[in-house]
C-alpha cells in the first residue's frame, strides 16, 4: 500500500467519522480492525490490502488530528474560500482539504506539495472538475498565505543558481 492509498483511507475515515457518534479512538478501533477493513475490500479495491503498522499509525494520527482540529481546519477552509460559503462545499471536498491542511500544519515531515498534489489527485476520483480546481485553489492559497516561506524558498534557490 502506498502513502497515497493510506491518505485516501484517512480521508474516507475522516469523512465517515463526521457521521459517527463514537470517539475517534472507538471509530478507529472498529474501522481499522483487520476483518472489518478487509470486508470493505469486497466493495472497493482500496481496502483489499491491509495497511502495515506505519500506515496504520499514519491513518490514526491523521483521523485523530482532523477530529481534534476540525474547527480550526474548517476556519482555514472558510477563510480561503472566495465566493463559496462553507455550507456549499461538498463534504467529500471538505474531508480532503481537512486532511491536507492537517498534514501541512501538524506533520512537517510531509512536504506541503505532496499533501496538495495527493489531495487534488484523490479529489479527481470523487468530485467534478470545478470542485477539484476549488480544492487546489484553497490549498494553494492556504500555503501561500499561512506559510509564505514554503512558497518563496524555491524561487530564491532558482535566483541563486
Amino acid at each position: 500500500m502506498t502513502r497515497t492509498s493510506a491518505r485516501e483511507i484517512a480521508i474516507h475515515c475522516s469523512y465517515a467519522f463526521g457521521f459517527s457518534n463514537q470517539t475517534a479512538d472507538q471509530f478507529l478501533e472498529e474501522r481499522m480492525d483487520r476483518e472489518n477493513f478487509l470486508r470493505w475490500g469486497e466493495e472497493t479495491g482500496l481496502y483489499r490490502e491491509y495497511p502495515n503498522e506505519k500506515q496504520i499509525q499514519y491513518i490514526k494520527e491523521v483521523v485523530r488530528g482532523v477530529a481534534v482540529h476540525g474547527p480550526e481546519l474548517d476556519q482555514y477552509i472558510a477563510q480561503h474560500s472566495k465566493n463559496w460559503s462553507f455550507a456549499r462545499i461538498p463534504r467529500t471536498a471538505a474531508a480532503i482539504m481537512r486532511v491536507a491542511m492537517y498534514e501541512i500544519l501538524y506533520m512537517p515531515s510531509i512536504p506541503a506539495a505532496a499533501s496538495i498534489n495527493d489531495a487534488v489527485e484523490i479529489a479527481k476520483k470523487y468530485e467534478e472538475e470545478k470542485v477539484v480546481s476549488f480544492i487546489n485553489g484553497i490549498l494553494g492559497a492556504f500555503v501561500r498565505e499561512e506559510f509564505p516561506e514554503l512558497t518563496s524558498a524555491p524561487a530564491k534557490e532558482e535566483e541563486e543558481a
